[in-house]
């Protein structure tokens, strides 16, 4: 990054700024567009699931800003993490607090607000994030003509009246949701005082237009963050967040992290947390990627000495297999430092303790940190998790979810893992779903569809063992033999007509049980509305007990109507509805609370 300038006697350190925004609007493709590659082309879905970092040099922003001076910028440059959804912001933190110096919402200026732009929102205002907001995707408004420039203001400008007419409409449309959750926005180029206003950069990560002005006033907010508070000055032992543990090939396991504070140098002695207890070993090496490039897809990393935060770098180290992805590092020098580190990492972890339900679903992940996503967007929609673990999916897991009592919750969510072998026929044999994934919100998407879909297979199998309502009138041209049994010819008015099933009267008063219904002469289960079939009734005698016209009503059991009408009313078809609570009236009136 270049020559690093010091204020105070500290050298200033670059500001981490995080991407946010609901998925699809286009995070990683603004990254793209400022540093040339394509990574959203290689997600999964097209949607990021593990944190990258990416460091933007000073000099490249202002080549792209041309109207920044030099004269008045000291940081270094800024390093951009792009989040798999707003709870990786959460995850990634620094003693209590988020990682991220700045940050970016995007949001698509057509589309406006979206749930997890709220939820970023609400996030930013949680942790107190200075935020800036790129409305984004401005090149799909209708009759907008792009420009081969990165300048807003300039491509604006080449618009026609209509169109520059339809961009403001949509632009005051998403000043006003900014305004009614508190805020007060307006276009960048607009705002006098940057604090008690918040900027709205329009842009195309697309095609480039808007990130010069968006670049810009990350670069001012960043100086002035910088002026009024040593947060950027670079201070104390290395600290930083474990994003990934993977094999490189000539340099065996190695720790993708992010720097955030300090100086870390070849040699040093660091404790990093770890699945069953922290890990101390000393650093072998330290590796960056080359400028503009993305640490998920980098080949050519280089190796260094040593280097300050912030900044995204690969370090190799020994006894690290069992390093957990997602949590803190520090240089220590002193056995006393260590056990400082073990106290905070035991006030850090019980502030993210997962806490889990004895029924629920087990969930395995690749990182802790697409775990607690994943257990946040679990828990926002209401599903109960019995466990949730870093690493493969294992027979233990099978028999954990196996000993689930409810048939929905006996699941395991799997994310970027893989079963481990003879895992999947243990699962046929415990009757437990899997399902694995490597986008997050498909994965839990699959999960909920499935449970609706087994739900409706349920309410139907249960709605099917049910007595439906059924109404009949018997039809006085055909009476075919008055008792033991009455033959009768019937049309079915409303729901249905099962065999066996026994009747009444209006009046509540026992007619009969249906011994056979034929249709054209063959024998038939059950007839439906609309249909004239020939019924046998056993118990009455038409003429004393029914009426040749009498209207009769299937007798449901007290146990079935009241299932059908406090559970299963949604299975029911209009006229079954109506003939049910024609029912339920006939049998209240000797007793108000029959079937409650």
């Amino acid at each position: 990054m270049g020559l690093r300038i010091k204020v105070f006697g500290l050298p200033l350190r670059t500001p981490i700024v995080s991407i946010l925004g609901h998925v699809d609007h286009g995070k990683t493709t603004l990254l793209d567009r400022i540093r040339g590659t394509r990574v959203v082309q290689r997600e999964a879905g097209g949607i990021t699931q593990h944190i990258g970092a990416t460091e933007i040099p000073i000099d490249t922003i202002l080549e792209i800003s041309k109207g920044i001076s030099r004269a008045r910028i000291s940081i270094p440059g800024l390093l951009f993490i792009d989040t798999p959804g707003h709870h990786a912001f959460t995850n990634l933190r620094r003693r209590g607090s988020s990682l991220a110096d700045l940050a970016v919402l995007i949001v698509d200026i057509n589309e406006g607000f979206k749930p997890q732009t709220h939820e970023a929102v609400s996030i930013l205002k949680t942790f107190r994030t200075p935020f800036v907001v790129a409305a984004n995707k401005i090149d799909r408004i209708p009759g907008w003509e792009s420009s081969r420039t990165f300048s807003f203001i300039e491509s604006y400008s080449r618009q026609e009246d209509q169109v520059r007419f339809r961009f403001d409409e949509k632009l005051y449309r998403l000043i006003g949701e900014f305004y009614d959750l508190g805020f007060s926005a307006e276009r960048f180029d607009r705002i006098k005082d940057f604090q008690r206003t918040l900027a709205i950069v329009p842009i195309s990560a697309l095609t480039g237009e808007g990130i010069a002005e968006l670049l810009a006033v990350l670069v001012g907010l960043a100086q002035r963050f910088m002026e009024d508070s040593l947060k950027l000055h670079v201070s104390g032992r290395a600290r930083g967040t474990i994003l990934e543990i993977k094999e490189e090939r000539g340099l065996g396991l190695t720790m993708d992290a992010i720097l955030y504070d300090g100086t870390l140098k070849t040699g040093d002695r660091i404790v990093i947390g770890g699945v069953d207890e922290p890990v101390v070993t000393h650093v072998k090496g330290i590796f960056k990627p080359r400028e503009l490039m993305e640490m998920r897809i980098e080949s050519r990393f280089r190796k260094v000495d040593e280097v300050t935060a912030a900044a995204g770098i690969k370090i190799v180290a020994s006894g690290i297999e069992k390093v957990l992805a997602g949590s803190e590092f520090q240089s220590v020098e002193s056995d006393e430092d260590i056990r400082e580190f073990l106290r905070e990492m035991k006030k850090e972890y019980e502030s993210i303790r997962i806490e889990t339900d004895e029924e629920g679903i087990v969930v395995r992940a690749d990182t802790l940190g697409s775990l607690e996503a994943i257990i946040n967007e679990l828990k926002e929609n209401d599903i109960p998790i019995r466990r949730a673990e870093v690493g493969n999916i294992t027979r233990r897991d099978v028999i954990e979810a196996g000993t689930v009592r409810d048939p929905l919750l006996k699941v395991i969510l799997g994310f970027n893992v893989r079963p481990l072998p003879g895992v999947e026929e243990e699962a046929r044999n415990y009757d437990v779903r899997l399902f694995l994934g490597d986008v997050i919100y498909t994965l839990i998407d699959d999960f909920q569809e499935w449970v609706e879909e087994e739900r409706r297979k349920m309410e139907k199998s249960r709605a099917e063992e049910m007595i439906r309502p059924g109404k009949i009138q018997l039809l006085p041209d055909f009476i075919f033999r008055r008792s033991k049994p009455a033959i009768v010819g019937v049309r079915v008015l409303a729901g249905e007509l099962r065999n066996g099933v026994n009747l009444i009267r209006s009046d509540g008063v026992s007619a009969g049980q249906v011994k056979g219904i034929q249709d054209r002469g063959n024998n038939i289960p059950s007839a439906k509305a609309g249909m004239e079939v020939a019924v046998s009734i056993d118990g009455i005698l038409v003429g004393r007990h029914v009426k040749d016209d009498e209207v009769l009503y299937v007798d449901i059991p007290e146990r079935h109507a009241r299932i059908l009408e406090a559970e299963l009313k949604d299975t029911l078809s209009p006229d079954e509805v109506e003939v049910l609570e024609e029912f339920l009236n006939i049998k209240r009136k000797n007793n108000p609370f029959w079937g409650k």
